[in-house]
């Protein structure tokens, strides 16, 4: 370390040792080796990356903008800013922050002197690569090294594919490879982690650094409850740990705003954070959370990254998370003081919640961590790439656009969709170069190509606003549903009414008022849904095990009334086949995806109507054991179909050929693997 870091590190910060990942890291970033550094939240993962940089930094005497950190939300930017400004500091180097709440005069004065290190998201950065305003070689020229905070988060969807687009073109402004430093919570395939972050980097030097520190290793302490209603949750929480501060977690922002309300009805000073809040508002709660001290803030998987919003004692979750790899961030939020351990209490609402929290602690019990794996197929993002390059270049070679992004994989096989975006309009043909078509500009052009920046669709919301300052967003069927009489709204945990409604910008004015009764509701948020692991392990639950966590008396007698009501749709040795009521069911206990595959795999031998299911399929009712496995007999494992109406979820979709559209969702709704491992295995028939 520098010597003036050394110093501060001792004398400023008080730290008499660096923690075991910090040591491990230091040494193999300055070697200049991609690095991917897992640890909980709160492990010291910034500084283990942002000491050694700086001492690179300072030593080999980089100048310009040289490193950049890209977060996934701006509100980690935010709070990771003064942090690294304060280290930068004391090297006499200085760190800025860019994303949309940041000023124009702001970003001006960025242009002008460029920093050292440039904190911003993957969105800012293709912004200002498709910019005019910004000379994007002489602002990329000097950059060497980029960190990508929280990368397991990226990973999971399309804004990775996006993020390692950009860093590739990023490399060609730059005239060099970019070292990449990941740092992430745990995930169950960290090597191929680091091997996707490398991008067409694989091969280079490269690490994962994963220490135990002894706090991290310890056992936690985890309780199952199961509390039948958000009304009894919310009684519970306002009777359990007094005096302390506690973080509660919620699978909806709607259960979020009801449970705050009833929270507070109980007299709890109670802060709220989902993304449906205004920034000004998720601000002020997380800054008065993190002053309080006998207090909850409920949220909703905002909080879940590494967003430090200080000392927690408690963390409570509603129902489970969809992953064994969420749960783990959630319980590092506790354990930070030295000698406390991590906890979380889990309470469950009904019965199918308390089954699935209890399979997930059994899928934790056994060390499983989900792998983290990027949605495959991104066509959609190499067509929004095309036509990016394309903004920023002016015009491109249509034999030379390939070189950009260095052999990337979504782009080795992608000439078939350039093809059609000349066709289509979407791009334009002249002399063998490549420039923006008016069929892109009449649907992507709006305020400077806004909608080609990010790679996700955001649902329509409502603004609400009360006196001129935005509270936050609502679903605008709130809007528009028959109201008997004032019509009231639930947001930021207190009660609205509508004032008037501005239906030309988007906009609904509204005045506080006191009591109850406003009503919360936002479109249904897309997810993975249950996998074939932890369907599997729910299953086990139903079989007898108990997750290796205290059970209350009401969470056992719901789990003994669970196994009474399966105990006969379960086998170890496979799946069940029964009829109940006319119906033919097939208990595969193989999760959301698999059991899709499964249906289209059967065709006319399930059911078409019944929507997908993660523990069964229901079957034509005519079939028995003899039919049944004569027809699956080496059956072929196909997609599941899509609905055409399906592609407005997937951004950029209109520039491909429907074909390839509907494939990529297709490929995406699937789990082909497990529906094959669940049609190898044998059937048991009940036939009652």
């Amino acid at each position: 370390m520098h010597p003036t870091l050394a110093y501060h590190v001792t004398n400023t910060l008080g730290w008499s040792q660096l923690r075991p990942l910090q040591v491990a890291a230091g040494e193999a970033i300055q070697h200049g080796e991609d690095m991917l550094l897992l640890a909980p939240t709160a492990g010291g993962k910034t500084e283990a990356a942002a000491f050694p940089i700086l001492t690179m930094m300072e030593e080999q005497r980089w100048s310009g903008l040289t490193v950049l950190y890209i977060c996934p939300l701006k509100a980690l930017l935010n709070n990771l800013h003064p942090r690294l400004e304060r280290y930068a500091a004391w090297l006499g180097r200085d760190v800025a922050v860019w994303h949309g709440d940041i000023s124009t005069s702001r970003k001006q004065a960025i242009l002008r002197n460029p920093p050292d290190i440039l904190l911003t998201t993957p969105e800012s950065l293709e912004a200002m690569l498709i910019s005019t305003k910004v000379d994007q070689r002489r602002l990329m020229r000097d950059l060497r090294v980029v960190v990508v905070d929280e990368v397991h988060a990226f990973a999971r969807d399309d804004r990775g594919w996006h993020l390692l687009a950009v860093l590739e073109r990023l490399h060609r402004l730059a005239g060099r490879p970019l070292q990449r430093v990941g740092l992430s919570a745990t995930v169950g395939n960290p090597q191929d982690l680091l091997s996707w972050l490398q991008g067409s980097g694989v091969g280079r030097r490269a690490q994962v650094v994963s220490p135990e520190d002894g706090q991290s290793a310890a056992q936690p302490d985890l309780e199952l409850d199961h509390v039948g209603t958000v009304s009894n949750a919310a009684k519970l929480i306002a009777a359990l740990h007094r005096g302390e501060k506690r973080l509660v977690f919620c699978d909806s922002k709607q259960m979020v705003e009801e449970l705050s309300a009833l929270l507070r009805e109980h007299g709890v000073t109670t802060f709220l954070s989902h993304a449906s809040l205004s920034a000004q508002e998720r601000h002020r709660a997380e800054e008065a959370f993190e002053q309080t001290r006998d207090c909850v803030i409920v949220s909703t998987s905002t909080l879940e990254l590494g967003i430090d919003i200080g000392d927690l004692d408690r963390v409570i979750q509603i129902n489970a998370p969809w992953s064994v790899a969420s749960f783990l961030q959630r319980l590092g939020r506790t354990g930070r003081r030295s000698n406390t351990p991590r906890n979380c209490l889990l309470l469950a609402l009904d019965h199918d919640d308390l089954l699935s929290a209890a399979g997930l602690l059994q899928l934790w019990g056994t060390g499983y961590v989900e792998p983290t794996q990027p949605p495959p197929q991104p066509r959609h993002i190499v067509a929004q790439q095309l036509l990016a390059l394309a903004l920023q270049e002016g015009r491109v070679g249509d034999q030379l656009w390939s070189d950009w992004w260095n052999g990337l994989e979504p782009f080795e096989d992608a000439q078939e969709i350039v093809e059609f975006l000349v066709s289509a309009g979407f791009l334009e043909r002249d002399g063998g170069m490549l420039f923006v078509g008016t069929k892109a500009e009449q649907r992507f052009g709006r305020q400077h190509f806004r909608d080609l920046v990010a790679v996700f669709t955001a649902p329509p919301e409502f603004a609400v606003l009360h006196k001129n300052a935005e509270i936050g967003r609502m679903d605008p069927g709130l809007l528009t549903a028959q109201s008997a009489g004032p019509r009231l709204l639930l947001l930021a945990g207190r009660t609205w009414q509508v004032d008037w409604v501005d239906w030309k910008r988007r906009r609904c004015f509204v005045d506080p008022v006191e009591g109850t009764g406003g009503e919360a509701r936002w479109p249904s948020s897309a997810f993975g849904g249950t996998s074939f692991r932890l369907a599997r392990a729910m299953r086990d639950v139903v079989l007898g095990a108990d997750p290796p966590v205290r059970l209350t008396q009401r969470a056992r007698r719901g789990l003994e009334r669970i196994r009474g009501e399966y105990g006969d749709l379960v086998h170890a040795g496979g799946t069940v086949v029964v009829r109940e009521e006319g119906d033919v069911v097939w208990w595969t206990w193989a999760g959301h995806r698999a059991n899709a595959t499964l249906r289209a795999t059967l065709g006319p031998l399930s059911d078409p109507a019944q929507r997908t299911d993660a523990l069964n399929l229901r079957l034509r009712n005519d079939l028995d054991a003899q039919t049944w496995r004569r027809a699956v007999q080496n059956l072929p494992v196909l997609l599941p179909e899509v609905d055409q109406r399906a592609l407005n979820g997937l951004k950029f979709s209109a520039a491909l050929p429907a074909d390839l559209a509907l494939d990529t969702l297709r490929s995406r709704m699937a789990d082909a693997v497990s529906a094959a491992h669940v049609l190898g295995e044998p059937a048991r028939f009940l036939m009652r």
